[in-house]
């Protein structure tokens, strides 16, 4: 019986795999958040948000957008020196932001007017390594199919990350609390996938070779060449918000923004993210054998559309009343701009997924070009909330750019995949 309740395609139980060990690990942030913003203020969270910012703009040239590639190549061989290549990248660029803050910490903290920042800078370089070395592995770990290695690290990541949270909020720490805690997930979570790795594939070790590593990085030029930027200008218009909602108005605004942000990307990463990590890796083994993979591409918007209808309609309407009741009248401001950016959401988590397309078939010149008009756009939206001095101005230009992006991404990347493959179930 429960065998003729498993998915029958390989795809769908892949997804399932991942759903599982993602949707623990998701489930565990959301269940003690009603607390953390018991125990923690808008503010403190508005200092995390800058930390994070800052951290994720760094990290974005953190392995070289190497890691992207780990996917493509026929060969094991090939793809393991492209991982030995990205850790090596995060390596040299984490050392390097180590020199920078030290040198210039004062400069950088009055520059972000934000001084409990300070101290914190020189966790960045870890955040930064250790994001770089985690991305390296699940990539290496999506080829190899190995997705309940993944599910595993993730739970591990969400849990350590929640303990620490309660236990230092609960010890008055403030801010301090949230950025140990991400710092002790990450480094836990990478640890585990790291011996996981090397448990089940190190023998693959011996064929890491440096000729090898440089032959990897000039066949794969285009990543850090086209998608260093692309990301950048991505993760700036993603990241600049909590750092300019710091600078242009407040630390306590940068809180609630940057709160309901984190409570709404809970159902991108819980399913997009997971449907997304199996789209990537069948795309890109159909596009090796068939040049195209438009009924996987299909296939996978269709189920996000229809997944996210229902909740996004229902949180369009009653978004203030929720957030209220379960996190605390002291965050309905939170509520209000969830409400407002309901739509870019929606869009998001039905089309983001399928961007990888634009790594696929190596286009990304065309994802730069629309990070770089979207970045302008955000600050655009920044500029007008700042001379009107109505940050709710900001929030409403913000999710109008955002929607139509991700609108227009879908009409591209539907244009890369029209040729017929043969059907996937």
């Amino acid at each position: 019986m429960i065998n003729k309740l498993k998915p029958k395609s390989e795809f769908s139980r892949n997804v399932l795999t991942l759903m599982t060990g993602t949707t623990i690990a998701q489930a565990i942030p959301i269940a003690i958040s009603p607390i953390l913003t018991r125990i923690y203020t808008p503010e403190d969270f508005g200092v995390f948000a800058l930390y994070i910012a800052i951290a994720s703009i760094v990290s974005v040239i953190a392995t070289g957008r190497y890691e992207m590639a780990i996917m493509l190549p026929k060969k094991d061989s090939d793809a393991i020196n492209i991982v030995a290549l990205s850790m090596l990248i995060s390596f040299f660029i984490s050392f390097i932001t180590l020199v920078i803050v030290f040198i210039f910490n004062s400069q950088i903290t009055n520059l972000l007017n934000n001084h409990d920042i300070s101290n914190w800078l020189y966790f960045i370089p870890v955040t930064i390594l250790l994001t770089g070395i985690y991305q390296s592995f699940n990539y290496w770990s999506n080829r190899k199919k190995q997705y309940k290695r993944l599910a595993t690290s993730r739970v591990v990541q969400s849990g350590s990350t929640a303990s620490a949270n309660l236990g230092m909020g609960f010890g008055g720490l403030g801010s301090s609390g949230l950025i140990i805690g991400q710092v002790l997930g990450q480094s836990i979570s990478t640890t585990i996938l790291g011996k996981l790795i090397w448990n089940e594939d190190k023998n693959k070790l011996k064929e890491i070779k440096n000729l090898k590593i440089f032959a990897m990085a000039r066949r794969y030029i285009k990543f850090p060449k086209y998608d260093i930027p692309s990301n950048l200008f991505s993760v700036l218009s993603l990241q600049i918000s909590n750092i300019l909602f710091n600078i242009l108005f407040t630390s306590t605004i940068a809180g609630f923004y940057f709160f309901i942000n984190k409570i709404l990307n809970v159902p991108i990463i819980l399913l997009s993210r997971t449907l997304g990590d199996v789209f990537k890796q069948k795309a890109a083994e159909d596009y090796i054998k068939f040049k195209s993979f438009k009924n996987i591409y299909l296939i996978t918007l269709k189920k996000l559309i229809l997944i996210s209808f229902l909740p996004a309609f229902i949180l369009f309407i009653y978004a203030v009343e929720i957030v209220t009741f379960i996190f605390g009248s002291n965050w309905k401001v939170s509520g209000e701009i969830a409400q407002i950016l309901i739509p870019m959401f929606f869009l998001k988590f039905s089309i983001s997924p399928l961007t990888y397309t634009f790594y696929i078939v190596e286009k990304q010149h065309l994802n730069l070009i629309g990070q770089m008009i979207l970045l302008l756009f955000t600050l655009l939206s920044f500029y007008l909330g700042y001379i009107n001095n109505y940050f709710f101005l900001t929030v409403y230009c913000i999710s109008i750019s955002y929607s139509i992006f991700y609108f227009i991404n879908l009409l591209v990347t539907y244009k890369l995949v029209e040729k017929k493959l043969p059907k996937v179930n």
